[in-house]
């Protein structure tokens, strides 16, 4: 007898293929069936009338890394309808651990929302033991993140890592990769990452492709100098034929408006000449990082410590200032998001309000990396631009959140809890986007871009991660003044066969799988 029956729903496969009228039937954890299935008996029969049936969302840009070690049900993002998250992005991560761990976790304060989480493992290997153990309710696979590598190998000064240095850098990750990460990550607009000269870009790709696996890149600038920065990820995907995925792209500041588009062109370029390059995005018109990103990367040589001493001197202050006179955004552009502190009248509000660069400095001062912002200042011509872009995937930028625990602290991005419902809600609902395409982005091609081929698609075979939806009540709730609500119009969540959310409420499963390349998944 089947386990489970999804009746009467619109189903929009993961593959592209129009909507159709279809039934699902699901067994041992996997489609069993997609069709007309009228007579088939199940445990139990889920009626989809009037909804949409898809697979399950595979997020392949977050930083749960340790918040779902804090809180493994995964709130936020399965009650969203994601099922997979894809870790280690934008090269913050917390493997491998070498040298002093208290620098990298100072490293990776914008994972590192719960202090109570303890970092008791070494490797990738022992940390995926760990996240096991949690019981995630959603399926999570591991990129190698560039700052655990350079950081405990090369250190936090501004230099080239040596030829040594870069071998053990690509030993390491490829000891990673091997071990089942689908890829790896950098971040070079975060320290030491800022340091990395292209040659040891040109490495870690090298290590990667390798492996067949995929490179995710937070390029050097969206600013400002975009253009070269996608350039630069081009160069190095054409040199060493690895698969290249741009993360988040967009164009910040208003006088940079249209060079996503420009990097589109770009993208398409080297498309045309052979490389494997795409890119991910979200549908909002701000983003979230640490506040200290804003900082010259003289300023931040080091470590987080010296970063912090160095802002005590009245001379540093003064030339950070001066770094700061031409911004792409204005301080009214920059919302004050997250401090590791219960301090009334600071988050929430935008630091044109909070006094500007001067309580920039001080808070960074104070706390480091781990104040989070969320900054504006983005085009929605050039947001709808990357969204339909062919080449595009979705992926959230966001964490798993659980609004009644530690991670619940603060004004985080709208996005942790409604990526997906806004997706569906506002630009398919009104018919800026395609449901069929979109779907795709959100789950086979989301998929398929880091070898999750067991992922996606409500095909035969494959797992049964499934998302059931009203496509007119389907929206988010979050907002930027109230980002911790859980969005409408989600009807079950289904990770392994195994149903985690019914018409809005979480039902306790934990179902998910930690994800290894060359294992399945």
């Amino acid at each position: 007898m089947t386990d489970l029956l999804i009746t009467g729903g619109v189903v929009a496969d993961g593959t592209g293929a129009p909507e159709r009228r279809a039934d699902v039937a699901i067994s041992g954890g996997r489609v069993e069936v997609v069709g007309d299935l009228v007579g088939r008996t199940a445990t139990r029969v889920l009626d989809a009338t009037g909804c949409v049936v898809c697979p399950g969302f595979v997020d392949v840009h977050t930083h749960s890394d340790l918040t779902l070690l804090s809180s493994p049900a995964a709130h936020s993002k399965v009650r969203q309808g994601v099922t997979t998250e894809i870790i280690g992005n934008c090269g913050l991560g917390v493997t491998p651990v070498l040298g002093d761990r208290a620098a990298l976790r100072g490293a990776a304060g914008y994972l590192d929302l719960d202090p109570a989480v303890a970092w008791d493992w070494t490797d990738l290997p022992g940390y995926l033991d760990v996240l096991a153990r949690a019981r995630p309710a959603v399926n999570v696979a591991a990129l190698v993140a560039h700052i655990p590598l350079r950081a405990g190998v090369v250190g936090f000064e501004d230099r080239a890592a040596g030829p040594a240095e870069l071998d053990r850098m690509c030993g390491l990750l490829d000891d990673a990769l091997a071990a089942g990460a689908v890829g790896a990550s950098t971040g070079l607009v975060y320290a030491p990452l800022t340091y990395a000269r292209e040659e040891e870009l040109v490495a870690l790709a090298r290590t990667v492709a390798a492996r067949g696996r995929t490179f995710s890149w937070h390029i050097r600038d969206y600013g400002d100098h975009l253009l070269d920065a996608v350039r630069q990820v081009l160069r190095v995907a054409e040199t060493t034929g690895c698969r290249t995925q741009i993360s988040h792209l967009t164009s910040v500041g208003r006088r940079n408006w249209g060079k996503a588009v420009r990097a589109l062109d770009l993208i398409d370029a080297a498309r045309e000449r052979g490389a494997d390059v795409a890119a991910d995005m979200y549908p909002y018109l701000a983003g979230n990082a640490p506040l200290s990103q804003l900082l010259p990367a003289w300023a931040q040589t080091g470590g987080e410590a010296a970063m912090r001493e160095r802002l005590a001197d009245p001379g540093v202050r003064d030339r950070v200032r001066d770094a700061w006179s031409d911004l792409p955004n204005g301080w009214a552009d920059i919302t004050v998001s997250r401090i590791p502190v219960d301090r009334p009248g600071v988050t929430g509000r935008t630091l044109a309000d909070l006094g500007g660069a001067d309580t920039a400095l001080d808070l960074v001062g104070e706390f480091g990396n781990a104040v989070m912002m969320v900054a504006g200042g983005r085009s929605e011509e050039d947001l709808l631009a990357v969204l339909r872009h062919p080449a595009t995937v979705i992926g959230s930028d966001g964490q798993a959140l659980d609004p009644d625990g530690p991670t619940g602290a603060g004004v985080p991005h709208p996005r942790s809890y409604g990526c997906y419902p806004r997706l569906f809600g506002d630009y398919v609902r009104s018919g800026r986007l395609p449901l069929a395409e979109t779907v795709r982005k959100c789950t086979g091609a989301a998929a398929a871009r880091f070898g999750l081929h067991a992922r996606g698609e409500l095909v035969a075979g494959k797992a049964a991660d499934v998302v059931v939806f009203a496509p007119e009540a389907i929206a988010d709730r979050a907002t930027y003044a109230e980002p911790q609500r859980y969005p409408d119009g989600i009807r079950a969540v289904l990770v392994g066969g195994q149903v985690v959310v019914e018409e809005g409420s979480h039902r306790g499963a934990r179902a998910g799988e930690i994800l290894r390349a060359g294992h399945g998944g």
